[in-house]
């Protein structure tokens, strides 16, 4: 396991007055390139730790990465934004401890988002691997999408599965933005908005596999951004990808909110409640998906492959460190 120490640059915006901010209280608004932000990032004496984990994966280096941070206190969100974007993985998870669970937010090198699910995955993962939580316990998150468990359910031979439970995320008919066929360069066979993405279904599974999407196009599109999808022709049921350049992130390489959408569409199409999907990125990712009306379980495996410490600290997480 390599041990990394990750020299960040010496900037973060202070929190005004000098208080901790709330782990859900905002702070939209303040820049990272503002120059009239005062920067005031310090390295301290009890560095703080960071966690990779792939998620949606039983292999190490494949599913998607997300970084995981267990702090003590709550941070500035400016000073999580300043770290998701060093990090520049498609989340970085902050928790911080409550107690009824723990407080969780995800930010991607741009943004932070409201629902997130493979970082959720590794966050709970990293917990039970950590001994923050027991291992018979269920994990409980506190986030801007309300309250979501995971549990851990062991299935031999086959490892340990990690079961999320996520609010169901339906998509209703929508008109296809202008530039949208344009953008994926294919003709689609159904489209669906929900409040985040749009879900485009095409013909095949080739089909989606073989997408060449202008994402200068995509990024001009008011939503999070595109999921593609169709019938799986082998193991898998369905397959997807994921398209979010506005959020910094081209292609995700596994999604786990956008099965909340995938789940409830391919289940009406396909008339089962439970699906084996497949996120058809160059990294690649399984996920079992069941149905439950507004509830969509998503249960996927998980892998550590890197832990490292934060030597620059936002002043509200040194102090509690002191």
């Amino acid at each position: 396991m390599l041990l990394l120490n990750r020299l960040g640059s010496h900037a973060c915006a202070t929190e005004q007055g000098g208080r901790p901010i709330d782990l859900f209280q905002s702070t939209k608004g303040t820049s990272l390139t503002d120059p009239f932000v005062a920067l005031d990032y310090h390295r301290c004496m009890r560095p703080q730790s960071i966690t990779v984990v792939d998620a949606f994966t039983c292999k190490p280096y494949a599913g998607n990465q997300a970084a995981v941070c267990l702090l003590e206190t709550p941070a500035s969100e400016a000073w999580m934004q300043a770290v998701a974007t060093e990090m520049n993985l498609a989340e970085t998870a902050f928790l911080v401890p409550r107690e009824d669970g723990f407080g969780l937010r995800w930010f991607t090198p741009l943004r932070e988002v409201d629902l997130c699910g493979h970082a959720t995955l590794a966050s709970a993962h990293f917990l039970w691997d950590s001994g923050q939580v027991g291992l018979e316990r269920v994990a409980h998150f506190h986030t801007l999408s309300g309250l979501l468990t995971a549990k851990r359910l062991p299935q031999g031979n086959n490892g340990v599965w990690i079961e999320l439970d996520f609010p169901a995320e339906a998509v209703q008919v929508a008109e296809a933005p202008a530039s949208l066929e344009q953008a994926l360069g294919a003709h689609p066979v159904f489209i669906g908005r929900n409040r985040m993405d749009y879900l485009v279904e095409l013909s095949s599974e080739s089909e989606v596999r073989d997408l060449r999407p202008d994402l200068s196009k995509i990024a001009e599109i008011e939503a999070r951004g595109v999921i593609a999808t169709a019938r799986g022709s082998g193991e898998a049921e369905i397959v997807s990808r994921c398209f979010f350049p506005r959020y910094g992130i081209n292609e995700d390489p596994v999604t786990g909110s956008a099965h909340c959408a995938l789940a409830p569409y391919w289940s009406e199409r396909l008339g089962k409640n439970e699906l084996i999907a497949y996120q058809a990125s160059a990294r690649g990712g399984w996920l079992r998906l069941r149905n439950e009306g507004t509830r969509v379980k998503l249960s996927g495996q998980a892998v550590t492959t890197l832990r490292g410490e934060l030597l620059h600290l936002d002043i509200a997480v040194q102090s509690a460190k002191q």
